[in-house]
């Protein structure tokens, strides 16, 4: 009959084999060098049946005495069997391969004992201090592997919140735009066709270069001109829009649309609601991987009794912020006539 062995009891089996080996040795060195050639090739021989006991034991006789059941007696009366049998194969068993290695001169008989009972008790000391090694390094095992997958399970859920997170924005982001085509539509105007000509190359954009994790800085950049540019053809000239920009390396990779919120925040929440002197402010700065975005824009009259309130475009930013990032400050400060955003992250610490 085949026992199956999956990847993880073959890795664990062999790591622990070679510990319990060089601990072994480590005590063989220490105490006696003139025959430990002798003593490590025994050690081998030895090993091969000590393994295969502890995966019998751990892996069939252990699971089938901790087993839930209906009745606990069951349990206590197989565990009687199992438990006595695995002594035995630790004991005499043990003895007895160390016979089969002497005999096929593979093992080397370094000591002599006065009785068999002796050589039986000699043979399961070292039987059940190998079973006790097993079962500690087994828990440990099994703690590492439960912690990571603990860490994996966390990461997969971060990852499924942000790209849930993305899901949100971006819809958000185009129907913000498709209102603005239909306002043009409904008013008859002439910059309707070539708004929805720039509505298209943001969808191409969003369909075709937003899907990966990473965009070059330039990329972000030119995505917020095509729709700082369709959001301005629904204004006249007494809107005043502002872009500027200092980066070092314009190369550089960040989340795709991460700024894009703040921009439609400026121009949702506050361009529109304004009817004088409507202006929106953008500054970039990326230095040595410190980046810092500005965005001020025009307000009707604040009550400083108000206070800011965050809508969905930016709450889902700042969540991304926090799934992406382990170092930023995203702020939001409002005065009695104009409105401003001030996001800064290190590029560095994305995790």
């Amino acid at each position: 009959m085949k026992i199956p062995i999956d990847k993880d009891q073959r890795v664990f089996y062999s790591r622990a084999a070679l510990g319990w080996t060089l601990l072994w040795l480590f005590t063989y060195l220490v105490n006696d060098t003139e025959i430990f050639f002798l003593r490590f090739a025994n050690e081998i021989w030895r090993n091969f049946y000590l393994v295969a006991i502890n995966f019998l034991f751990f892996e069939f006789a252990l699971p089938c005495i901790t087993k839930k059941r209906k009745y606990i007696l069951v349990n206590i009366i197989l565990a009687i069997p199992l438990l006595l049998g695995t002594v035995l194969l630790l004991s005499y068993g043990l003895y007895a391969w160390r016979q089969v290695g002497i005999q096929l001169h593979i093992y080397t008989a370094l000591r002599t004992d006065t009785s068999l009972s002796d050589a039986v008790a000699f043979q399961m000391q070292g039987g059940i201090m190998s079973l006790l090694f097993f079962g500690f390094t087994r828990h440990i095992y099994a703690y590492q592997k439960l912690k990571q997958a603990a860490q994996q399970l966390r990461i997969e859920k971060q990852e499924a919140e942000l790209n849930y997170l993305k899901s949100q924005t971006n819809p958000h982001f185009l129907f913000n735009t498709l209102n603005n085509i239909y306002s043009l539509a409904r008013d008859k105007s002439e910059l309707a066709p070539e708004s929805i000509l720039r509505l298209s190359q943001l969808l191409r954009f969003m369909l075709y270069e937003t899907s990966g994790e990473f965009i070059a800085i330039e990329q972000e950049l030119k995505i917020m001109s095509d729709y700082i540019a369709l959001e301005k053809l629904r204004y006249d000239e007494t809107l005043r829009v502002n872009v500027n920009h200092n980066i070092d390396d314009m190369k550089q990779a960040i989340p795709p649309l991460l700024l894009i919120p703040l921009v439609e925040n400026a121009f949702k929440h506050g361009v529109s609601e304004t009817r004088h002197q409507p202006f929106v402010d953008i500054h970039l700065s990326v230095k040595e991987r410190q980046l810092a975005f500005i965005v001020k824009n025009s307000t009707e009259e604040f009550s400083g009794e108000q206070r800011v309130k965050e809508n969905i475009g930016l709450s889902n930013l700042r969540r991304q912020l926090e799934l992406l990032y382990t170092d930023y400050q995203l702020s939001a400060k409002q005065s009695e006539s104009d409105f401003s955003a001030t996001l800064q992250i290190n590029l560095a610490s994305h995790v």
